[in-house]
């Protein structure tokens, strides 16, 4: 890599992390809206319409799942406490 291009990575980084600074001093509704809007700029490509439909139909699923009694459910307190638990046996 030459020197220009060494400063131009260099700026690019100085310059994200000058953005995230900025943007984690918003309110939280704003970072929300920040973070919605560039997820959303990843999202391109035919795929992604595939995939939201895929996830509709799933959504779908689960719900009547739900609604007959034919999915198994766990508590919220409980599911949290499994889900910290077994990130406790992970972290050591």
């Amino acid at each position: 890599m030459d020197s220009r291009e060494s400063r131009g990575y260099d700026g690019a980084v100085s310059n994200t992390a000058t953005i995230l600074d900025t943007a984690l001093r918003l309110p939280p509704q704003t970072r929300a809206e920040i973070a919605r809007r560039l997820v959303e700029s990843l999202d391109i490509g035919p795929d992604d319409a595939d995939a939201e439909a895929a996830w509709a139909t799933e959504v779908a699923r689960r719900i009547d799942d739900f609604d007959q009694g034919r999915a198994a459910t766990t508590p919220a307190a409980e599911a949290i406490a499994g889900a910290r638990s077994r990130l406790a046996s992970h972290r050591g």
